[in-house]
């Protein structure tokens, strides 16, 4: 494993942009972060989505840089990071999130903000290392794509995940499920709260950033619930009843009544701090700084300057 100190690519949230090469099974993957602030370090992953990127932790980042160092980071597959045609499954993820924070890091606890699908593989890394994090926020957590909330069986998803990974017909249907209006309806459908938010700019953005060559491969198996690290509500409960470490979870008022009973489940364990704010499912990027506010003290309570 080896990281380089700066590339040639854009800052998304301010910061100083650099690369991690995670080699796994002899395919190297190029992973793009970017760092802004000084103190102790807040590491911030965005949520899986078809238009997944570091970018949707920028309102966050901004608000939490006057004290801490805080690091976002694109998921292999995703946002600036390459998108090579590989096996995108839990256990790649699994890999990539146990070595990139114990390189990045050196095995030193680090406060940790995970959004929606990342939640799983944060709480999985958490209870395989007890001391790698300090705290851990789970802003409106999910652990299911969304054909599988929508109760597709798996043999299907499977299916239609292997369809998108073909060279021309795959490129077709990813092609009209990335088209600036169905990214828009999304958007307004479960993600953002306010409509008037979704200009043509943000959409055009998010639209740019699915058109990276290999874009189709990442997005597709979340997308088709290839990347549910766990199966049913109660292996994620199980999953953080093993974590030693204070959690927060942030529950978004107006996300879909499936995502929001699952985000109670959790906050209805012990030792579980919880918080009712407004926003959907993309509320880490709609409401940064409600969100900011009230997760400042909870991570002072144990990171010190």
């Amino acid at each position: 494993m080896t990281t380089v100190s700066s590339i040639s690519t854009s800052a998304r949230i301010g910061g100083v942009v650099e690369q991690f090469v995670w080699n796994r099974e002899d395919q190297d993957f190029r992973i793009v972060y970017e760092s802004l602030g000084q103190g102790s370090p807040v590491l911030l992953f965005p949520a899986f989505s078809t238009v997944s990127m570091r970018s949707e932790m920028s309102g966050i980042a901004k608000r939490l840089s006057s004290e801490y160092k805080v690091v976002a980071v694109d998921f292999p597959g995703f946002g600036d990071s390459g998108r090579p045609k590989a096996d995108y499954s839990p256990a790649l993820y699994k890999d990539f999130i146990e070595d990139f924070v114990l390189t990045t890091f050196e095995k030193k606890p680090v406060s940790v903000i995970a959004a929606g699908h990342s939640a799983p593989y944060v709480l999985w890394l958490a209870s395989k290392y007890n001391s790698v994090f300090y705290r851990i926020v789970l802003v409106a957590p999910t652990w299911r794509g969304p054909l599988a909330v929508m109760g597709v069986n798996g043999i299907l998803r499977n299916s239609v995940n292997q369809l998108v990974r073909l060279p021309i017909i795959g490129q077709l249907l990813y092609k009209l499920n990335t088209l600036p209006s169905f990214l828009k309806f999304m958007y307004r459908r479960h993600v953002y709260v306010d409509a008037e938010k979704l200009t043509p700019n943000f959409i055009h953005e998010k639209w740019e950033s699915t058109q990276q060559p290999g874009g189709r491969f990442a997005p597709a198996a979340f997308v088709t619930g290839c990347l549910d690290l766990v199966k049913r509500r109660s292996d994620l409960l199980g999953l953080i009843r093993q974590v030693s470490v204070p959690i927060m979870v942030v529950i978004s008022k107006s996300c879909p009544k499936s995502s929001r009973q699952e985000m109670e489940a959790i906050a209805n364990l012990p030792r579980v701090e919880s918080v009712l704010l407004e926003g959907s499912l993309g509320m880490h990027e709609e409401y940064p700084d409600v969100i900011a506010e009230e997760i400042l003290p909870f991570l002072g309570a144990t990171v010190s300057q």
